[in-house]
């Protein structure tokens, strides 16, 4: 399994949906880093924790994630937006081509979006994916 010992920043300020992604990221082998529910806890994660990608809620308590983005960016941290709100949520020209997860979202959509960012199959390319059909949302 590609996921296993692989350390994942979750950035996440709804708790149930954060309780929800850690262990989804649990039971794939992942170790979780988080969640981190605010945007100076995971700009300081972002800065200095040992990890191999991040997952980002882009929305976090009215703050948005991007400065937390820029910095795991800097480092060469891939990353993962996630968000209620894709359509309405304007991403900076910098983010433009970042992965984007849309919530709700399954265990399933999660796995294979981190399995793209992990493998280098979704750098440079937006990937957005839905709800469709889901029945094990978050």
């Amino acid at each position: 399994m590609i996921f296993t010992g692989k350390r994942v920043l979750v950035v996440e300020d709804e708790f149930l949906v954060a309780l929800g992604l850690e262990d989804n990221l649990r039971s794939l082998g992942c170790t979780v880093v988080g969640p981190i529910a605010s945007l100076s806890a995971a700009m300081a994660a972002a800065a200095h924790e040992k990890v191999d990608a991040a997952i980002l809620d882009v929305n976090l308590v009215g703050e948005a994630v991007y400065p937390a983005a820029s910095i795991l960016a800097d480092r060469g941290i891939p990353f993962i937006f996630c968000s209620g709100y894709t359509g309405s949520v304007r991403m900076p020209a910098e983010f433009a081509d970042a992965p984007r997860v849309a919530k709700p979202y399954t265990s399933r959509v999660i796995a294979e979006a981190l399995s793209d960012l992990l493998s280098g199959g979704a750098a440079g390319e937006a990937v957005l994916r839905g709800p469709a059909n889901a029945t094990n949302g978050m």
